[in-house]
């Protein structure tokens, strides 16, 4: 457990005390010594009727950081009991992206009823991100950029910069632009500090920084910043024009939420589940991919139909089966995962791609013919029967080999589709160890028994 979530749990008690009690006036009162960020997750750590309470008791000034800090779940049943003017002035004074964030989550209608109660600035601001695809650099943007020409002195930049009651968060570079605001380079706020006043911006800025397109995947953007270890990064346009920067709070949000998909993905579950939603909320998703899993099952089940007659000559097999579909299956989610990880961070091409399968394949041989051995061997002393061993044997070969190459193609295969390998390469990999670790364990047990 964090030092921080030690901190909250006995306001969390508390809190919880007072809401049981019905004492609003000692919920609020608990709620103001905490900063927005602990606000928002007391609220995301509270089942729904508390959360009403706890919104409800937030102060105006707070709302703004609470409602940016919140999941998208959270913020919309929020949002979707506000007025348009109460969303506008919720989103008061936060960044054009974090506003942005928010309002995808409302209808369009609502999104533009929105917009027309923000004065005319912040409203340019938020249209020019929505804009942008919210899983793009543009989407990822803010637009609070300080710029400067390269012909100014770094006296003037320093003279201009003092003329801020505060700089935006994270600036750690200035932006130069020319006339036609065209992202030339960056000046990093220690030059502008250790080099000689006189110098112009054009003699110590920095050019060998590459601006992102604002239409890069979010994805891409973090790898961006992973590879070269940035604080912040200017956004252009197609013709070079600067529109805004991305700084790495925003890009570790882009992690987390990566990570909350794969890790809930491979369950089958949406990324944005709500620890606390409502059963209504929460069926529907389950069901939905508990209904393809049961297509699946008794797709197996078929396959294990199919050699009824066998199975009841050798009741054996019936209890050995699960050890070949396990090990099958384990084999296969190994596979796929360094796959999935490959495709995130862009180490896939078709260049390494032949290269990865026959490493999977190598790997999926020998394993397959330790395993073999070993369960080969057990299988005889078990029941004493050299060609159980022998049937068993091969079929962990074959199957280990068959999750290699499914735990390999079937996320590329689902990638060009536009699929998402993490929601549905788990199961489907599942069901092709499934299926052909019984074909060929029953298959050659019908040959081998005759």
């Amino acid at each position: 457990m964090r030092s921080d979530d030690l901190r909250l749990e006995p306001d969390i008690n508390a809190i919880n005390d007072a809401i049981a009690s019905g004492s609003e006036i000692r919920v609020r009162g608990l709620l103001q010594v905490l900063t927005p960020v602990d606000q928002a997750r007391l609220i995301e750590s509270s089942p729904p009727p508390a959360r009403r309470v706890l919104w409800d008791s937030v102060s105006a000034d707070d709302q703004p950081e609470v409602l940016s800090e919140l999941p998208d779940e959270i913020q919309s049943q929020f949002l979707s009991r506000m007025e348009s003017n109460e969303v506008a002035a919720a989103t008061e004074g936060l960044d054009a992206d974090d506003i942005a964030d928010i309002l995808q989550q409302l209808p369009e209608q609502v999104i533009a009823e929105v917009l027309q109660h923000m004065s005319w600035q912040d409203r340019q601001r938020v249209e020019r991100v929505l804009s942008y695809d919210e899983d793009t650099a543009g989407g990822l943007m803010n637009t609070d950029t300080i710029t400067v020409r390269p012909r100014f002195t770094l006296d003037v930049v320093l003279r201009y910069l003092r003329r801020h009651d505060e700089l935006p968060n994270t600036t750690d570079s200035l932006f130069v632009v020319n006339s036609e605001d065209e992202f030339v380079g960056v000046l990093p706020l220690a030059r502008i500090l250790t080099s000689d006043p006189t110098m112009t911006v054009r003699e110590v800025m920095s050019t060998d920084v590459d601006a992102i397109p604002a239409e890069v995947p979010e994805r891409e953007v973090a790898n961006i910043f992973e590879r070269n270890d940035l604080v912040s990064a200017p956004v252009i346009d197609e013709d070079g024009r600067l529109l805004g920067r991305i700084t790495i709070d925003d890009v570790v949000d882009v992690i987390r939420e990566d990570t909350d998909h794969n890790m809930l993905g491979l369950a089958g579950l949406d990324d944005e589940m709500d620890t606390f939603a409502t059963v209504r909320s929460s069926i529907s998703r389950r069901a939905l991919w508990l209904s393809v899993n049961l297509i699946a099952a008794f797709t197996s089940s078929s396959v294990i139909k199919m050699f009824e007659g066998t199975i009841e000559q050798v009741v054996a097999l019936a209890i050995l089966m699960p050890i070949v579909a396990s090990m099958g299956g384990v084999a296969g989610n190994q596979t796929l995962t360094v796959v999935i990880r490959g495709i995130a961070l862009g180490q896939i091409t078709k260049a390494n791609l032949g290269w990865l399968l026959r490493r999977e394949l190598q790997l999926g041989l020998i394993n397959g013919f330790i395993f073999a051995v070993t369960v080969g061997g057990l299988a005889y002393v078990w029941f004493g029967e050299y060609t159980l061993g022998i049937v068993i044997g091969l079929a962990l070969v074959f199957n280990l080999l068959n999750a290699a190459i499914a735990g390999t193609v079937i996320p590329l295969v689902l990638k060009s589709m536009r699929i998402d390998p993490a929601l549905a390469g788990g199961m489907l990999q599942t069901t092709a160890t499934d299926v052909l670790g019984f074909l060929s364990f029953l298959g050659l047990a019908t040959i081998f028994y005759g």
